[in-house]
């Protein structure tokens, strides 16, 4: 697998991070880089629209407008980005078709269909786990006069 070259960000837990020396062992930039590019994907695929969008793209391909439709409350630029990212990272594809306007259409590849079974099987657990989840966090709030978040 190839790492593509980039900037570490410093991060609170990263041998970046304030308070460390930032010295790496010789011949650690590759974990290092290896490392970075799984917290990128991981932030990106579990972010609030990705999982959305994918969750949409699950039964069928959509063009831009019916997704947008699909994804309550996000914005056109929100995503945009998100298909881009998407489509950068192999899970979404982009097929154009040589219509006037050009249509657009957006599916799941075989690498996004395989990560769906992962976001369902998640959402599956919050729905089996959500009475708990919602008892534990009355119970935190009343404990540390915490505000209510939902």
């Amino acid at each position: 697998m190839r790492i593509p070259p980039g900037p570490a960000a410093a991060q609170e837990g990263t041998s970046n991070s304030p308070g460390t020396s930032g010295e790496t062992a010789p011949g650690c930039d590759i974990d290092a880089a290896r490392s970075a590019l799984v917290r990128s994907l991981l932030g990106r695929i579990g972010d609030k629209w990705s999982v959305i969008v994918i969750c949409k793209l699950g039964s069928q391909p959509r063009r831009f407008n019916e997704l947008r439709r699909l994804c309550d409350g996000i914005t056109q630029r929100m995503l945009s980005s998100t298909l881009r990212n998407l489509e950068r990272d192999g899970i979404v594809s982009r097929t154009v078709f040589p219509t006037v306007p050009p249509g657009v259409e957006y599916a799941l590849t075989d690498t996004g269909r395989s990560l769906l079974e992962i976001v369902q099987a998640l959402a599956s657990w919050v729905d089996a786990n959500l009475d708990t989840i919602c008892d534990a966090r009355a119970n935190y709030d009343q404990r540390t006069n915490h505000p209510t978040h939902p």
